[in-house]
C-alpha cells in the first residue's frame, strides 16, 4: 500500500497540524515569553545559574581530552579538500566517546550537561565544521535526545548504548516537497500485524550516508485500532528496502554526510515506534527545545576564531603607517566581531544552564538563540571576509601554494551560510517565535478573531479577554525601567537594563496595538512578525550579556573587560532596536506585495532579458512517488 508523493492539504489543515504538534502549556516560567508581554523578569536569569563542581570537573577533563584530539588528529583541510572525515577520524572521535557526550553513564555515555555539549561542539566544530555537525545531529536530534525524552526503558536500553559508542545516527523528515510544512508529509508507515511498512523518500538526511541508525518520520494512516497521523521510528538503516540514493554536496561543509534515502516496503518493528501515533511532530519539537542550542554553540565558536584571525590579521597588516585595525572604518568590524561574540556566548552558556538547571521553561530561548546566532554568526564570518581583503576571498590552498598563512576565511563563511536555513529557516523561526510569544493573547482573545467561532464563543472570550488586557495594559504604562536607580549593582550596565526593560514594555504595547488592528489578518503579516521577534532576540542578548558581565565581575575573571565588551554589543544592539521600532510602521511590506504579484503574473518578464541562465534542464523538485530504487545503494557504514 503506497500514498501519493504529494499530498495536497489546505492552508488550515497545514496550520492545525502545526498548532497540534505545539507544546500547549507553559508549566514552568519563562525569561523571554515575559519579555515579549512587557514584564521584564530580571530575577529569572540573575544571578546567573552557575554549573555543579562535577559537572564542572568531568566537562572539563573531557575539553581536554577533544581539544587535544582536535589539534592532532583533525585535519580540517583535508576534510575540505576530500569532501568527507576520513574513516580513522570518526573512529578517534568513537574511541574518545564523543559520539555519547549527551547520553547518560549508566547507558555508555559521558553524561555531559548541556553547557559541556555545547562548548564540545564549539571546539570540534572549530576544527571542522563538519565535524561539528555530524555529532550535532547525531546527538542533537538524531536517535539519543528523542529517545532520552520520549523512549520506552527497552528501547533506551537497546539503542542508547550503540548510539554512545558505536552507532551514528541521523533524523529523516524533509521529503523532496516537504519542509517546514509537515502537514503534507507523504513517507508512509503502515500497520501490518507487529510491523509497521514503510515507504516514502527523505531528503537532506544530515549523517544519513554513513548512518546506523535513524529517526523517520511518517505518516500512520488511521485505521481500526490506529490513530494515525505522523509518527517517530528508530529504523535500522541496514533494513532490506533502505537505498541512500545520492550523496548531496553543498556550498559548504563539504564533509557533511547528507543523502537521499528511500523506503520501499521497509518492515519496521512496532516496538521501534517513539511514543504514541500521531506524536511524531510534537516529538521533533521537543527534541528540538533544547537541540537547537548546538547550532548558535558552533557559531559562537566561529565568532571566537574569527576574533583570533582578525586580532592576528589586524597587528601584522599595516596601511598608511599604522594597522588597518586603527582605520576606524575596519576597527569598527573588529569591535562588532568581539562584541558580538561575547554577546553569542552568554546567550548560549545561559541558555543552556537554564537547561541543565530544569527550572525556566526555554523553547523560546533556544529558538531565539537559534536565530541570533545564525543571523550574527553570519554577519562575523562575512565582516572577517571584509577584514582580509582578498586573502578572504582566496582558498586556504592558494594562500599557503603561494607561501602564506592558510587561513580558511572563505570556507568559514560557506559553512556559515547553511545555518540561517539548518533547523528551522530565518523566516519560519520568526513565525515559530512569534506563535509562542503571542500565546498568552490567542489564549485568552483566540476565539474573538477566529472567524470559524460561533458568537456565543466570541462572548465569552470577549468577557475573558477583558478580564485579562484590564489587569496587564495598565502594567505596561510604567515600570522599573523609568527610576534612575534601577539595577544599580550592575553598575555602567544599568542603563542598559533599564533599556530592556523599558523597550518590553513598548514591544508588548506594540504587539498588542497591531492584533487590535489586524486581528485574523495578524499571522499574514510576516514582515511585522519577523521585526517583533528581532527586537525580543536582541533585548534577550542585551540581558545575557548584561549578566554574563556581572557573573564575571563577581568572580573576578575578566570583569573589567568584559563589562568593556559588554557596554559595546548594548550601545550596537540599542541601535538595531530602534531601527527595528521604527520599521514596525513605517517599512515597504504593501508595496512588495504588489510588487510580488507584479513579478509572478509576469509583469516584469522585460527585467529578465539579457542575460543567460546556465542552469541545466530538469524539474524543480525531484520525483519522489514511492517504489524500488533504480539508483545503487551509496550508503557508506563506518567501521
Amino acid at each position: 500500500m503506497t500514498a501519493p508523493s504529494i499530498r495536497k492539504v489546505s492552508e488550515r489543515e497545514a496550520r492545525q497540524v502545526a498548532e497540534a504538534a505545539r507544546e500547549q502549556n507553559w508549566r514552568k516560567p519563562s525569561f523571554a515569553k515575559e519579555l515579549f508581554l512587557g514584564r521584564f523578569r530580571l530575577d529569572l536569569i540573575h544571578p546567573h545559574p552557575t554549573p555543579a563542581a562535577d559537572d564542572v570537573r568531568r566537562g572539563e577533563k573531557f575539553l581536554a581530552t577533544l581539544r587535544e584530539f582536535c589539534e592532532t588528529q583533525v585535519d580540517g583541510a583535508r576534510i575540505e579538500r576530500e569532501a568527507q572525515i576520513p574513516d580513522e577520524t570518526l573512529n578517534g572521535l568513537r574511541e574518545l566517546g564523543a559520539l555519547g557526550m549527551k547520553i547518560d553513564t549508566k547507558h555508555g555515555g559521558l553524561g555531559l550537561t548541556q553547557v559541556y555539549y555545547n562548548r564540545a561542539l564549539a571546539l570540534a566544530g572549530s576544527a571542522s565544521p563538519a565535524i561539528g555537525a555530524l555529532l550535532s545531529a547525531h546527538q542533537s536530534i538524531g536517535v539519543p535526545q528523542p529517545l532520552k525524552l520520549f523512549g520506552t526503558q527497552e528501547q533506551k536500553d537497546t539503542f542508547l548504548p550503540r548510539c554512545a559508542r558505536t552507532d551514528i545516527s541521523a533524523f529523516l523528515l524533509t521529503e523532496p516537497d516537504v519542509g517546514s510544512d509537515p502537514a503534507r508529509l507523504a513517507t508512509t508507515a503502515v500497520p501490518d500485524g507487529e510491523d509497521y511498512v514503510l515507504d516514502g523518500v527523505k531528503l537532506w538526511t544530515t549523517n544519513g550516508v554513513v548512518a546506523d541508525l535513524l529517526v523517520v518520520m511518517a505518516r500512520v494512516p488511521a485505521s481500526e485500532g490506529h490513530k494515525g497521523g505522523i509518527t517517530a521510528f528508530v529504523v535500522e538503516a541496514d533494513s532490506p528496502g533502505i537505498t541512500v540514493e545520492n550523496r548531496n554536496a553543498f556550498m559548504g561543509l563539504r564533509g557533511l554526510e547528507n543523502g537521499v534515502t528511500r523506503f520501499h516496503r521497509v518492515r519496521v518493528p512496532a516496538a521501534n515506534r517513539i511514543g504514541p501515533e500521531g506524536a511524531g511532530l510534537k516529538i521533533a519539537l521537543t527534541t528540538l527545545n533544547t537541540g537547537r542550542l548546538s547550532l548558535p554553540a558552533m557559531c559562537v565558536g566561529v565568532g571566537k576564531w574569527c576574533l583570533k584571525i582578525a586580532r592576528e590579521w589586524s597587528a601584522a597588516r599595516e596601511q598608511w603607517g599604522k594597522s588597518i585595525a586603527k582605520h576606524e572604518a575596519v576597527g569598527a568590524k573588529v569591535s562588532f566581531i568581539a562584541a558580538t561574540t561575547f554577546a553569542l556566548e552568554a546567550v548560549v552558556d545561559l541558555s543552556s544552564q537554564m537547561a541543565d538547571e530544569n527550572r525556566n521553561d526555554i523553547r523560546i530561548e533556544a529558538a531565539l538563540a537559534k536565530l541570533y546566532g545564525s543571523e550574527m554568526g553570519w554577519l562575523i564570518a562575512d565582516e572577517l571576509v571584509q577584514i582580509r581583503g582578498g586573502r578572504g576571498f582566496e582558498t586556504a590552498d592558494s594562500l599557503a601554494a603561494r607561501g602564506e598563512r592558510a587561513v580558511p576565511t572563505e570556507q568559514m563563511l560557506r559553512d556559515m551560510r547553511i545555518n540561517r536555513i539548518f533547523e528551522g529557516s530565518t523566516e519560519i523561526m520568526h513565525l515559530l517565535i512569534a506563535r509562542e510569544a503571542v500565546d498568552a493573547h490567542l489564549s485568552v482573545a483566540g476565539d474573538l478573531i477566529d472567524p470559524d467561532k460561533s458568537l456565543a464563543d466570541k462572548g465569552r472570550a470577549a468577557v475573558q479577554a477583558g478580564g485579562f488586557y484590564a489587569r496587564w495594559l495598565p502594567r505596561l504604562v510604567a515600570g522599573p525601567g523609568q527610576l534612575p536607580r534601577t539595577y544599580q549593582e550592575f553598575g555602567e550596565l544599568a542603563g542598559h537594563l533599564r533599556y530592556v526593560e523599558r523597550a518590553s514594555r513598548k514591544l508588548a504595547r506594540s504587539t498588542f496595538y497591531a492584533m487590535s488592528r489586524w486581528q485574523g489578518r495578524m499571522e499574514t503579516k510576516q514582515g511585522f512578525l519577523g521585526r517583533i521577534v528581532d527586537i525580543g532576540a536582541e533585548l534577550f542578548a542585551m540581558s545575557a550579556a548584561c549578566v554574563r558581565a556581572e557573573h564575571l565581575r563577581m568572580s573576578g575573571e575578566h570583569g573589567r573587560e568584559a563589562q568593556q565588551l559588554a557596554e559595546v554589543f548594548c550601545r550596537q544592539s540599542r541601535i538595531r532596536v530602534e531601527e527595528l521600532f521604527a520599521r514596525l510602521w513605517t517599512n515597504t511590506d504593501d508595496l512588495d506585495r504588489k510588487i510580488v504579484n507584479g513579478v509572478l503574473g509576469g509583469s516584469y518578464t522585460w527585467l529578465e532579458e539579457g542575460v543567460i541562465d546556465p542552469s541545466g534542464d530538469g524539474p524543480w523538485i525531484a520525483d519522489a512517488d514511492p517504489g524500488p530504487s533504480a539508483k545503487d545503494n551509496v550508503r557508506r557504514p563506518i567501521r
